[in-house]
């Protein structure tokens, strides 16, 4: 339990107590006041302002309501010294119990910490991506996918059932453009009208012309309209997702693995048609007095919503438009008995979340369950200069060749993945974002991503450097070992250690994974902090050569060592958590731009 949450606990207690007592006639079913770190400069480990929240309607003064309640406070084991300050705030210093219990939850729940049990909240579907599979992903589509991936994370760690959907939109005049495009470079054509010319629809028609000419025959034979023209589409589009065998593009799928992320369910929008769901629900509309037809014979969707004009579903050649399958595809989420929906879309769309929600209502399901996150663009940089023009699509650029570019540059896999998941995230999803390639290849903490990581890294070198110079191990908890974390920065960060279970559910409830960037750089900073001042005292975690001279092992505080090991250890697992929960490796070594001999948090190799 965080010190916060045991101080509104603690209130709550003293509140009650009141009540009953007969000093307080107040109903205190629902009552909210704010819990918070205290503010800078005061000496404090928590505050409360629930005295000013509810003095009036208590009939007394603020003061005098916090004193009482301050009294009542100070009864607490967990609770060291109590002051009221100002108008009324009440502040609080907790005893050291309060921080080496949160070192014990920590240690004991591991890598459940600040997890809900599974299965306890709603069964949501998130729909993220889902974009044409008419190219590659893009850089843009890639704020998406992460987005989505690292809410549906959240959720699950919340308790929520949580699946994944890609919406795949394989019918409609777009991907028939595709198809067309296909075949014309099999024949080393230009593209059509309005077509497609890009180097992977050139890989996927040497590929057919190599391995399935039957096909291509076949559908050269026949009207576009003909089913063999409708299976050369259903493998072209196969190819987007899968990749061409032997071609440098590795399609939708394994773009989406290689940046962390893989779907539950991957949903075809020509299977809604081809399987009657989208004529049924058109029906249905029909019957509830939702259809117009105009007067050139088209089919429009009256919308109800005098800011939104109304749609057309079917066009008067009898096609069905994208609406039509929109509306088809969520009735069908909530068929499918999932109570709440989150799509996530480019702002670019936010004109059309409304005429979702009014379908959603059209066909008797509830428009609250629904939620929509837009997220803005994302600006590529190359030393801080806008970088628009990509190898392999002109003025189009690729998740996988910016990835590519990172991995290369760092010297591993992955790297690329860590440096694009953490740009989209640290920034909220309202405000664009500037992604500096050439920074995010930097080995060195002026990039964000290599300091977050560090951050963990050098915790896990401490460790080992326990090991191998001083035979140590992490110990086991005990609360004698627990006592020795005394400093004043050590506890302070267990203070952090102990809101990670609300970050957690806060970032979850108002889906902004933000908040949980911003702890773990908060931690990577305190614990700079702390580790330089240790330096400076000369009390640093593990003994320095620079200390290790004649009789020092007399003068060592072993357990002191330990203790300070067991706090590491606890430092390291939440922050571990944390990385997990954005898809970002939390590695155990790095080569550091600098290091300094006898440092213990230099990583050796």
């Amino acid at each position: 339990m965080g010190l916060e949450e045991q101080l509104r606990r603690n209130t709550q207690e003293a509140l009650a107590l009141l009540s009953a007592r007969g000093e307080l006639d107040l109903e205190l079913a629902g009552v909210r006041f704010n819990v918070d770190p205290p503010k800078r400069g005061v000496d404090a480990d928590a505050a409360t302002n629930v005295a000013m929240v509810l003095a009036k309607r208590a009939g007394k003064k603020p003061r005098e309501l916090a004193e009482q309640i301050a009294e009542l406070l100070r009864e607490s084991e967990q609770i060291s010294a109590v002051d009221v300050a100002g108008p009324g705030f009440i502040n609080v210093r907790f005893a050291p119990a309060a921080f080496e219990q949160i070192l014990s939850d920590v240690l004991e729940q591991g890598r459940g910490y600040g997890h809900k049990a599974a299965a306890t909240g709603e069964r949501i579907l998130v729909e993220f991506v889902s974009a044409n599979p008419t190219g590659p992903l893009l850089i843009s589509h890639g704020r998406g996918a992460v987005l989505g991936d690292v809410v549906a994370r959240l959720l699950e760690a919340t308790g929520h059932r949580v699946t994944r959907e890609y919406y795949v939109n394989d019918y409609g005049n777009q991907v028939r453009l595709l198809g067309h495009s296909v075949r014309c470079a099999a024949k080393d054509e230009g593209p059509p009208e309005g077509g497609y010319g890009g180097y992977y629809v050139k890989e996927m028609g040497e590929w057919l012309l190599a391995n399935r000419p039957d096909m291509l025959a076949a559908a050269d034979a026949e009207t576009e309209a003909g089913e063999a023209s409708a299976a050369l589409l259903r493998l072209c589009v196969t190819l987007m997702l899968d990749g061409v065998p032997g071609a440098q593009d590795r399609g939708i799928r394994r773009v989406l693995t290689d940046l962390g992320i893989e779907f539950d369910v991957w949903t075809s929008e020509e299977g809604l048609h081809r399987w009657g769901r989208v004529q049924k629900t058109l029906d249905l509309l029909k019957a509830r007095g939702r259809l117009r037809t105009e007067d050139d014979g088209a089919v429009s969707f009256v919308t109800g919503d005098e800011d939104d004009k109304d749609r057309i579903v079917q066009k008067r050649d009898g096609v069905m438009t994208y609406f039509a399958s929109d509306i088809a595809y969520h009735e069908d989420k909530f068929r499918r008995g999932f109570t709440r929906l989150i799509d996530v879309w480019g702002a670019d769309h936010h004109g059309y979340v409304a005429r979702v929600k009014s379908a959603i209502e059209a066909v008797d399901q509830e428009p609250e369950k629904f939620e929509v996150m837009l997220f803005q663009l994302v600006n590529l940089l190359r030393d801080g200069k806008s970088f628009k023009m990509g190898k392999r699509l002109g003025n189009l650029i690729t998740i996988q060749e910016v990835t590519e570019e990172i991995d290369e540059a760092v010297g591993h896999a992955h790297a690329g993945r860590d440096a694009l998941r953490y740009f989209y995230l640290a920034r909220r999803v309202d405000t664009p974002i500037d992604l500096d390639v050439e920074l995010a290849k930097k080995q060195k903490s002026d990039n964000p991503v290599f300091y977050i990581q560090y951050g963990h890294a050098r915790l896990c070198a401490i460790q080992r450097r326990a090991k191998e110079k001083f035979g140590l191990e992490t110990p086991r908890y005990s609360d004698a070992l627990a006592a020795k974390v005394s400093h004043p920065l050590e506890r302070a960060l267990l203070a952090q250690l102990g809101r990670f279970p609300g970050i957690v559910s806060e970032a979850a409830e108002t889906r902004e994974p933000t908040k949980l960037v911003f702890f773990l750089r908060d931690i990577a900073q305190a614990f700079q902090s702390y580790y330089t001042q240790l330096r400076n005292d000369g009390d640093a975690i593990l003994p320095l050569a620079r200390d290790m001279t004649d009789g020092w092992e007399d003068k060592w505080d072993r357990d002191k060592t330990l203790g300070r090991l067991l706090w590491v250890e606890g430092v390291r697992s939440v922050y571990s958590c944390g990385l997990e929960l954005l898809g970002i490796q939390a590695p155990e070594q790095m080569a550091r731009e600098t290091a300094t001999e006898g440092d213990e948090a230099a990583p050796e190799e």
